[in-house]
């Protein structure tokens, strides 16, 4: 929480104000669960957990979601899938087919990305979001380096539908210079990415 005073000049600032103490009453069965997570390692305390629930919250935007059943990300509804069901569907699909279903499912990715985050449009700029996203939505961790992206514990293994979905996110044309995670893709074309020969 934030206040504003004025100093002798009339200069506006914002100083902070003490954090709040704020008492929650749980039932005993929710803090028996609380206390076998601490007990057992899984969370270090009560306050990080509690950290931890709001920024999952924050994060899934649970706020829109319509539990049981009906989940939203921004425009997007959402469902949670394991990857084994993914993989039997994906296994359905030819494979000389893969990169072009993943540019299609890309640039519908695009679309919600630029929406639920605000975008007007998705740049180098702000692939820095885009990722975090990605992320938060269980697609796997993306990193950049000069010309490289990578692709950290990809949902999705299937490199060719991979690379089809960054390049129809991103708008930029990968060349795949691995088949197992974590996953490189060298940036041949896009954005401000020089052809490469």
């Amino acid at each position: 929480m934030q206040s504003h005073w004025k100093d002798e000049k009339g200069n506006t600032s914002k100083i902070e104000e003490a954090a709040r103490r704020t008492t929650i009453i749980l039932d005993k069965e929710e803090r028996d669960y609380i206390d076998s997570l601490i007990r057992e390692g899984k969370e270090p305390g009560i306050k990080p957990l509690i950290s931890k629930m709001l920024d999952v919250y924050r994060s899934m935007m649970i706020y829109d979601w319509r539990f049981p059943g009906e989940y939203y990300c921004g425009i997007s509804r959402i469902a949670f899938i394991n990857v084994e069901l993914l993989n039997i569907l994906i296994q359905q699909i030819p494979k000389d087919k893969w990169r072009e279903l993943g540019r299609k499912m890309g640039s519908g990715l695009k679309v919600s990305m630029e929406t639920t985050l605000e975008l007007p449009a998705v740049t180098k700029e702000n692939w820095g979001s885009v990722f975090k996203r990605l992320n938060i939505q269980g697609f796997g961790e993306f990193y950049t380096k000069d010309r490289y992206l990578l692709a950290k514990t990809p949902f999705i293994n299937e490199s060719e539908i991979l690379a089809g979905i960054l390049e129809g996110l991103l708008d930029v044309e990968l060349d795949l210079k691995n088949t197992m995670p974590p996953l490189v893709f060298e940036v041949r074309r896009g954005l401000d990415a020089p052809p490469v020969k």
